[in-house]
C-alpha cells in the first residue's frame, strides 16, 4: 500500500532554512508527481510546489516561490522541500502527497514552525 513518511520539520528562526524530505513506498514513485502541501492552523490544506515524474517540471505557490525548492530522488524514492528564507507565515503542518488512479494520499506530516 501507498506510505508516504515525512520528516525534517522544527522550530526555525525567522530566516532561518529546513529540508523536509518524504520518504515513499508502495507505488512506482518515479511514474508519479509528487508534491508537498502545508496547512496552518484555521485555514485550509494549500498547494505548495509539485515536481513531475522525472522531475523535469516544478510548480510553486506564490507565496513560496524564489524561496521553497522541490527535488526527487527517484532511485531513493524519496522527495524533498528545500526551504530558505522561512517567514512566520510558513508556519504549518507539511504534508508529502501523490494522487493515484483519482485518489490522494498523504503521509502524516510534519510540524514547521518559524519564529524567534
Amino acid at each position: 500500500q501507498v506510505q508516504l513518511v515525512e520528516s525534517g520539520g522544527d522550530l526555525v528562526q525567522p530566516g532561518g532554512s529546513l529540508r523536509l524530505s518524504c520518504a515513499a513506498s508502495g507505488f512506482s514513485f518515479s511514474a508519479n508527481a509528487m508534491s508537498w502541501y502545508r496547512q496552518a492552523p484555521g485555514k485550509e490544506r494549500e498547494l505548495v510546489a509539485l515536481i513531475t515524474g522525472a522531475g523535469v517540471s516544478t510548480t510553486y505557490a506564490v507565496s513560496v516561490k524564489g524561496r521553497f525548492t522541490i527535488s526527487r530522488d527517484n532511485a531513493a524514492n524519496r522527495v524533498y522541500l528545500q526551504m530558505n528564507s522561512l517567514k512566520p507565515e510558513d508556519t504549518a503542518v507539511y504534508y508529502c502527497s501523490v494522487q493515484r488512479q483519482s485518489v490522494r494520499f498523504w503521509g502524516q506530516g510534519t510540524q514547521v514552525t518559524v519564529s524567534s
